[in-house]
């Protein structure tokens, strides 16, 4: 047990600012935060109001969640009346060409962050970059994978085996989080920007379908043939940062036609079917800390698989920081079952087609009464299978509550068996239930639960320590970005280009 005291995680959370009639903001990120580019705790994904939270490493659930309740404290209370919108899917959103793509100064590394994000806009629009989620990152000590006797010549090959096995059955299970969490089963009108879409009105300019849990992990967003025909291998490692490597090195015509620059200003890094490996959108990614200036894929292949991040979680709107304990034991349960269990490889050059397919059925109807998946090419009802899922995971919670001299885990895994049982008892019932019951629009909902969830962290008083720590990282992070500005001693295109031969180089 002493291994599972092990368990390093850490989160990052997606949130819009938006102003308190609940528009989004429209405002440069706030200085009272410091740098977007610098700032390792707050900075901004996609949208210049796109906030991006982001804790430390922590091994036990009450710090990472402290620290995280820390973050939304202080960036709540120095944003002035705007909030944190507390849902996945975004607030009513101005015309594309008025979403603000974020903005990171002058330096080469700078820019290329936002030349980055400026080819987002330009192949899936800007809405799709304002939708939230939370990423879950853990890592397991080495010596699991020895316990394990995974396979592989070094320690370093061992690990990056145990990892992969790890996602392996993450995706052959990852079908239960969206039924479990997946809160968001309805979307503003205004998301769609005029396009078509599958969706059926609920009234109010809200949009749903009856049984989703997740839209926010539907194909309603990334409409991109060339993603869609990427089909990463996660049997070896090897496989996998090939694909990764030839999808950001082989042109997409689509791409191409729109070209890398407009009117001499660079729009695009470059017309590839992945800009750099971070754009292609997974539920889960296999991770390694990169050095400065170097490549995901270079790190990967260089260095192995040092951590996993978990993508798909939905922004829990039921709670101020996003995130609950509840939820937080039980991905560590559930991510402790998938390294253990046993994960024999995928077929067909390692792409999962019946994992994907029964993700793609659960995000869209997956409280559907009497809803069937397929289990090695056999149906089976979906609360059959989650329960017997979950009665495979108790063992290991029991363990975790072992180590950490708890009942937590087990209680959480009971949690959420309720709701297997229960389907309204889910997440994305509950939203769609509070919308029909007091006829009101997923922005009225939303607005309300943010406002309220302000006032709670508005509330909190952080000790002088923490307020201090937040201050000195704000200030620092400003001195570190001008540092960048003033060191940089190459144009902008030679940095790009340099950036690029350092992939084919790798």
């Amino acid at each position: 047990t002493q291994v599972l005291l092990n368990l390093h995680k850490g989160i990052e959370k997606e949130g819009l600012r938006v102003t308190p009639n609940g528009h989004m903001s429209l405002a440069d990120h706030p200085a009272a935060l410091g740098s977007a580019l610098t700032n390792a705790r707050i900075t901004t994904d996609y949208s210049e109001a796109l906030l991006e939270l982001v804790t430390g490493i922590h091994s036990g659930t009450n710090n990472l969640l402290g620290e995280l309740y820390n973050i939304h404290a202080f960036v709540t209370q120095n944003i002035g009346d705007e909030l944190i919108w507390n849902q996945s899917m975004p607030c009513i959103l101005p015309p594309d060409d008025q979403i603000p793509v974020g903005k990171y100064g002058s330096s080469n590394s700078g820019m290329l962050k936002h030349v980055y994000r400026l080819g987002l806009a330009e192949r899936y629009g800007k809405a799709m970059q304002c939708i939230a989620g939370i990423h879950y990152n853990l890592s397991v000590p080495d010596t699991l994978w020895g316990l394990l006797e995974t396979e592989g010549k070094n320690e370093q090959e061992q690990r990056s085996n145990g990892y992969l096995a790890l996602i392996r059955n993450f995706m052959r299970h990852t079908w239960l989080l969206m039924y479990l969490f997946g809160a968001s089963p309805a979307v503003d009108l205004s998301f769609f920007q005029g396009r078509k879409h599958p969706l059926q009105e609920l009234g109010n300019n809200t949009l749903f379908l009856p049984y989703a849990t997740s839209l926010r992990m539907s194909d309603i967003g990334y409409q991109n043939k060339a993603q869609s025909d990427l089909q990463l291998c996660y049997n070896d490692l090897d496989t996998f940062v090939a694909r990764i490597y030839n999808a950001v090195t082989t042109p997409w015509p689509a791409y191409e036609a729109i070209g890398t620059h407009r009117n001499g200003k660079r729009i695009q890094l470059n017309t590839n079917i992945l800009q750099i490996e971070n754009e292609y959108y997974s539920s889960i990614r296999p991770k390694r800390v990169t050095r400065r200036g170097e490549r995901p894929g270079t790190a990967l292949s260089q260095r192995g698989v040092e951590y996993v991040e978990v993508r798909c979680m939905d922004i829990d709107p039921f709670d101020p920081i996003g995130i609950s304990h509840e939820t937080s034991l039980f991905l560590d349960t559930f991510l402790l079952f998938c390294a253990v269990e046993e994960s024999p490889c995928f077929p067909d050059g390692g792409f999962c087609r019946e994992s994907h397919e029964n993700f793609g059925t659960v995000v869209r109807e997956g409280r559907k009464p009497g809803l069937e998946l397929m289990r090695d090419e056999q149906p089976i009802k979906l609360n059959q299978w989650a329960t017997e899922i979950i009665d495979r995971m108790l063992p290991y919670a029991e363990m975790l509550d072992s180590a950490n001299n708890s009942s937590k885990h087990v209680e959480s895994l009971n949690a959420q068996a309720a709701k297997v049982k229960d389907p309204e008892s889910t997440p994305s019932a509950r939203v769609l239930n509070s919308l029909k019951t007091q006829n009101i629009s997923l922005q009225e909902y939303t607005l309300e639960q943010s406002a309220q969830h302000r006032l709670r962290l508005i509330a909190h008083k952080l000790n002088e320590n923490d307020m201090e720590q937040f201050r000195v990282e704000v200030a620092q992070s400003f001195a570190d970005q001008l540092e960048l500005e003033e060191s940089d001693s190459e144009s902008f295109e030679q940095y790009v280009a340099r950036f690029h031969e350092a992939l084919v180089s790798s």
